[in-house]
């Protein structure tokens, strides 16, 4: 039997006023995740458990089966794992985005702008990181660049202990009060105040401005964590996997998790990105022999970050279009059982522009076999209807490999 995973970043929500008070689950045209819904086993799941924050990191790793209380280590290692940044057991590594702050003098009174930049792209990113690391790296700390806004900051033979606040939760506020404490506060402090002066006249971000863009003015630190330790996807289900993703943060859970990472040219996380290349990608991985694909997509979660209600809705309408439907369309084809699991991560509710820990809407779909618990089309408020509730998403992996028997 073939198990797909489709995972939409945030695709959860609350009703907006916009959309005739309906999410954008609700409002969108999405007919092959409403087929799923219409005959799969609908409910609702919490992906983050009790005292963790609510983000991409623990709520894929509880997707993917791995219970975030247990494996959890930080955001930043998984995604250095993914960027091929060899790390030893002593090493703190932190996210490093470039952000757009304002243009007051002094960090402490500026207000966060963008957190991604304008999406600034990998070539841009790129040079300015490796501009800013001639400038900071040493033998004990480094800068590596990755994709798009988001960046790699290493700290070796270090400890944790450092208070970081992820910039997508504080758009368009003072960042006075959550600038670094804690342990390497003053050090991370100094480095995101010394990269301002370094990229203000930077060719690129004159280049940027000059184009009606925002520029890459700041360097900003969250995701503390440390070299993380997953057991392997097949000792744990006997089965072999892939993902598929634009971020380097799933990649490296898969590459922990010993899964085949497909890299897919032009996948960038946004409404521009490669879907139909990502439908062809999970395709190849099944007929390379993969029981289980995991393709998530990051679209709905950035425009839930900025407020964007219209790109959110056409996110999950590509989604379902070019990615849904091909890879529904061949797995029929090729006549073999086969499983789906849809659901979003978390929720990135657009009137509050940052993760929740509510509980989230799913589909497990099994082909030849209809569900009591099916619901007309696929959203929130149907999937609460039907009264199926997992307080642990980390067994819907189990469920869908067919190792816990969760379906009726």
């Amino acid at each position: 039997m073939k198990c797909l995973v489709i995972l939409g970043d945030g695709m959860a929500d609350r009703p907006i006023p916009q959309l005739q008070n309906k999410t954008p689950l609700e409002y969108a045209y999405k007919p092959n995740m409403d087929f799923l819904a219409s005959h799969g086993c609908v409910g609702c799941a919490k992906t983050i458990p009790d005292g963790m924050t609510p983000g991409s990191d623990t709520a894929n790793l509880a997707v993917m089966g791995y219970d975030p209380k247990k494996y959890y280590s930080g955001r930043s290692p998984l995604e250095a794992v993914s960027m091929g940044i060899s790390l030893e057991n002593d090493d703190v590594t932190f996210r490093c985005n470039l952000v757009t702050v304002s243009d007051e003098e002094n960090l402490e009174d500026a207000t966060m702008i963008d957190y991604s930049s304008d999406e600034i792209t990998t070539p841009e990113s790129t040079e300015l990181i490796n501009f800013l690391a001639k400038e900071f790296n040493s033998d004990t700390c480094a800068l590596y660049p990755g994709i798009s806004y988001r960046h790699c900051f290493v700290l070796k033979h270090a400890l944790t202990g450092t208070v970081l606040t992820p910039p997508h939760d504080i758009l368009e506020k003072p960042v006075r009060s959550h600038l670094p404490s804690g342990r390497y506060g003053d050090l991370l402090l100094d480095i995101m105040k010394r990269s301002r002066v370094l990229l203000e006249d930077h060719p690129v971000n004159k280049d940027r401005i000059a184009r009606g863009l925002r520029p890459a003015n700041c360097c900003w630190f969250w995701g503390e964590g440390v070299k993380p330790k997953l057991d392997s996807f097949y000792s744990l289900y006997h089965a072999k996997g892939g993902v598929i993703s634009a971020v380097d943060l799933i990649k490296g859970i898969g590459k922990c998790a010993g899964l085949e990472v497909a890299e897919v040219p032009g996948a960038t996380g946004t409404l521009a990105s490669n879907y139909k290349g990502k439908a062809s990608a999970a395709i190849d991985l099944f007929s390379k022999g993969c029981d289980m694909v995991y393709v998530h997509m990051e679209a709905p979660d950035e425009y839930g970050h900025r407020g964007e209600y219209e790109n959110k809705v056409k996110a999950i309408e590509v989604i379902d279009k070019d990615v849904v439907g091909p890879i529904l369309k061949e797995l029929r084809k090729s006549g073999e059982d086969f499983s789906v699991l849809l659901m979003p991560d978390h929720p990135t509710p657009i009137e509050i522009r940052t993760h929740c820990s509510d509980k989230v809407p799913f589909v497990l779909y099994r082909s030849g076999r209809r569900s009591s618990l099916s619901t007309p089309r696929y959203t929130e408020s149907l999937a609460e209807t039907t009264g199926l509730y997992v307080p642990d998403a980390s067994i819907l992996m189990s469920a869908l490999m067919g190792k816990t028997e969760l379906y009726r």
